[in-house]
């Protein structure tokens, strides 16, 4: 039986979390989850053959939140907190865990069945109101104040992230006239109210993550594995009832599409670090961030070309970082 005990809310963080954040450690941990945000998209295209995926995206998400649950299992094991700790765990402690597994797997599927309504461009640059939903949840549910700068630097987040999706849009007509264009840019009122929901539902799974984190005072391992657990779970059925009859489970993968899957947990267990001792708007400006890596990526790994109006975004993102921690 796991045990664990001095459950309750944390606000104030000890001396030695204080030290964490403000050392260079964090500044590490900070880019090297930027790269790994960025590198995920080039590095899913350098897999494709025939312009698809040769794999299960399902079966690789299983994958993921399978080496994140081994690894925090492994770190509970190994930090010595599985056998210090005196209170049994109640369902109450455990069952909050179960709402953001349960969140992003809705989000993963709520993006594939919007894609009937827009253009994938469209998601693209609308995808980063998740900013302002995200802000706003952050300071309604968790009780944070942001200054009138902070919150400039929030929308200059969501400016720079739509420059860069629109800079990346294929304006050309194709051959076969301007009708096909017009079908490949467009968005229904479904569609608009899909991608709300969808941002919502975004920043509802980070606030609510960060939430759940700092108010229980358990080792970051144990609380990963509650996550995790969860995750497997869901995403497993998620796949068994998604999945159609032309690729196993394992059908397809490669060894890039297991450094992918080794990034992807690494970085989603940097970021329970980031919640849980930072906050949820450091994941938005990573994430941001983030864009402009994939940018530089694709231009070398995939041979796609930059535009001057690459750096705009660049020089917002700089701006924003400045408002909001000076």
């Amino acid at each position: 039986m796991i045990i664990i005990k001095n459950v309750g809310s944390s606000d104030k963080q000890p001396p030695r979390t204080k030290r964490w954040l403000s050392g260079p450690r964090w500044l590490f941990l900070l880019i090297v989850s930027v790269f790994i945000y960025g590198s995920h998209a080039p590095l899913i295209a350098l897999t494709k053959s025939d312009g698809r995926v040769p794999f299960s995206p399902s079966s690789c998400v299983v994958l993921i939140e399978l080496c994140k649950l081994l690894i925090s299992l492994s770190a509970l094991f190994a930090s010595g907190d599985i056998h210090t700790i005196k209170v049994s765990v109640s369902w109450t402690a455990v069952v909050p865990y179960a709402l953001p597994a349960l969140l992003y797997a809705f989000n993963n599927n709520l993006v594939v069945f919007m894609q009937a309504y827009m253009d994938p461009s469209s998601f693209q640059v609308l995808s980063n109101l998740k900013i302002a939903s995200t802000a706003l949840l952050y300071t309604s549910c968790l009780r944070k104040r942001l200054r009138r700068a902070q919150w400039a630097a929030m929308a200059l987040l969501m400016v720079a992230g739509a420059l860069h999706s629109y800079s990346s849009l294929d304006w050309e007509i194709p051959d076969k006239g301007v009708e096909n264009a017009r079908a490949r840019l467009h968005i229904t009122a479904w569609g608009l109210l899909l991608i709300l929901l969808y941002c919502f539902v975004s920043g509802l799974a980070a606030v609510y993550t960060e939430k759940v984190l700092k108010s229980q005072r358990l080792p970051l391992s144990l609380q990963n594995l509650f996550l995790y657990i969860f995750g497997v779970g869901i995403n497993l059925m998620s796949h068994f009832y998604s999945t159609g009859t032309e690729l196993t489970f394992l059908d397809g993968y490669s060894a890039l599409v297991w450094v992918i899957i080794a990034g992807q947990a690494a970085n989603g267990l940097l970021m329970s670090v980031i919640m849980k001792h930072g906050t949820g708007i450091t994941r938005l400006f990573i994430i941001s961030s983030a864009m402009l890596v994939n940018s530089v990526l694709s231009w070398w790994l995939l041979g796609l070309q930059l535009t001057p109006f690459f750096f705009l975004p660049l020089l917002l993102i700089a701006v924003a970082v400045y408002f909001y921690y000076r």
